[in-house]
């Protein structure tokens, strides 16, 4: 696909390209030089939206979060808690 450079050297990427890699607006992105090539590579996930739940087994609320959310041991949170007044 083709696109033009605006005269604020801004560039449009097609809707199609976005769609496919889940780009939004504010994403960052890497831009580097490769031979006459400029290469884009988006930077990072967006953290997954969250939500409190109920946990099934307990019946206690828990947070539940979409995507690659790092998983929390308990010795995390408490090392985490332990800094709190």
């Amino acid at each position: 696909m083709e696109t033009k450079i605006s005269s604020k050297g801004q560039v449009v990427l097609p809707a199609a390209f976005r769609r496919r890699l889940d780009l939004r607006a504010g994403d960052s992105i890497e831009a580097r030089v490769d031979g006459s090539s400029i290469v884009l590579t988006p930077r990072r996930r967006r953290a997954g939206k969250a939500r409190i739940t109920t946990d099934p087994l307990t019946g206690l609320p828990v947070l539940d979060v979409e995507g690659d959310a790092p998983v929390l041991t308990s010795e995390d949170v408490a090392e985490m808690l332990a800094d709190f007044p």
